[in-house]
């Protein structure tokens, strides 16, 4: 009768254990999916403002329509992407688009003075700020998530159950590089 007890004890304590990692792996993993939701909600806010913005400057910027055209089609392949590292590259492409119609904004005074250019330069900065926050909350989330699901024990449970790596929001090539500072 004790070996009996002994082997059930024994198989109850496994059970649990893994149960246990079982449900942390799925706690990590919903965490992931948290944190690509705020980047989503991120996203959607700049994609949002994009179309005031090029209205605004529609009406300064007759010459420049090419520039207006690139940064709608950029925000539309953003909006169409679907999964991390589709999404990542065609943010990537908006952010550059973006960066080189405020280089083109600099370039008319009257526009560069518009209070709703000023307004809605400042909020999409803000929002910028606050998807470089989520990506790194997520890409935090997504590697403890990578390191659970690859490291011994719960590589085991991870595998059984076919949990599977996160991707990583990356940043472009150009962003990567250094910065060329002149005085």
């Amino acid at each position: 009768m004790a070996p009996l007890i002994i082997i059930v004890v024994i198989i109850a304590v496994v059970a649990i254990w893994i149960v246990a990692m079982f449900n942390s792996l799925i706690r990590l993993r919903n965490r992931v999916k948290n944190a690509w939701s705020q980047i989503d909600v991120q996203l959607k806010r700049r994609h949002d403002l994009i179309p005031n913005l090029v209205e605004t400057a529609k009406g300064y910027m007759a010459h420049e329509k090419d520039t207006l055209e690139r940064v709608v089609k950029a925000r539309n392949m953003a909006m169409d992407a679907q999964g991390v590292a589709e999404t990542s590259a065609a943010e990537n492409m908006l952010s550059q688009t973006l960066k080189s119609l405020f280089a083109v904004v600099e370039s008319y005074p009257d526009l560069k003075a518009n209070q709703n250019m000023i307004a809605l330069h400042e909020e999409l900065t803000s929002t910028e700020n606050r998807i470089a926050f989520a990506r790194q909350h997520y890409n935090d989330c997504a590697m403890t998530y990578n390191n659970a699901i690859q490291m011994f024990p719960k590589n085991i449970i991870a595998g059984i159950f076919h949990f599977v790596a996160s991707e990583f929001f990356e940043a472009e090539e150009e962003e990567k590089e250094n910065v060329e500072v002149k005085f």
